[in-house]
């Protein structure tokens, strides 16, 4: 949360000189603390962005099980392959958006961004990309009654697996809520407790 700073008799605003870091804190931040939590490094300390890719990674590997459930066949290519249960892309952004929301609160200006983008990618999985992956169906039953010398044969089959059902996106919006809620609450407990320095 960003601190709010009241203005009146009696209350003076911060002065500019001292570091966002430094109100929250009151006191300079350690070189080693600064090296932690910038660059490359400040990465691993961001809980919103650790959310989304824990979301993400998570997701990717359900759909190795998921195919196996409903095809019975091992396919370890669905980690990295689109389409499948449950949507990745949704459980990715909804775990940012729900960790934004913990962190910022959901009345910021973040959050509704996130919200927005959110909302968004969800409709083009279950509308234009789910669309696309049906026509390509299609397209791929016309290649194939093509003769082999056909100039269409050369691409090869279209991918197929593009988007998503609606359940699919509603499992990776849940999935995406529940880590972004545990995620982003531990970085804020371990902030509490002194362990991330209070430096956002």
């Amino acid at each position: 949360m960003r601190p709010i700073y009241l203005e009146g008799p009696g209350l003076e605003a911060p002065s500019p000189e001292f570091s966002h870091s430094s109100v929250l804190t009151d006191r300079v931040l350690t070189t080693r603390e600064v090296i932690i939590h910038t660059g490359f490094v400040g990465l691993f300390f961001n809980g919103c962005l650790v959310s989304a890719f824990i979301a993400f990674v998570i997701a990717q590997t359900s759909k190795v099980f998921t195919h196996y459930y409903t095809e019975q066949v091992w396919d370890f290519h669905r980690m990295v392959g689109s389409g499948g249960m449950p949507s990745s892309h949704t459980a990715l952004i909804v775990a940012l958006t729900t960790a934004v929301g913990v962190e910022n609160g959901t009345s910021s200006t973040l959050f509704a961004v996130c919200l927005v983008l959110a909302l968004i990618v969800m409709y083009d999985a279950t509308g234009v990309r789910l669309h696309a992956g049906r026509q390509a169906t299609v397209l791929n039953i016309i290649i194939a009654e093509m003769p082999p010398d056909h100039p269409v044969q050369d691409g090869g089959r279209l991918r197929d697996s593009l988007g998503h059902t609606p359940i699919q996106v509603a499992v990776g919006a849940v999935l995406g809520v529940v880590v972004g809620l545990l995620v982003e609450s531990l970085y804020l407990l371990g902030d509490k407790s002194g362990a991330g320095s209070g430096f956002h």
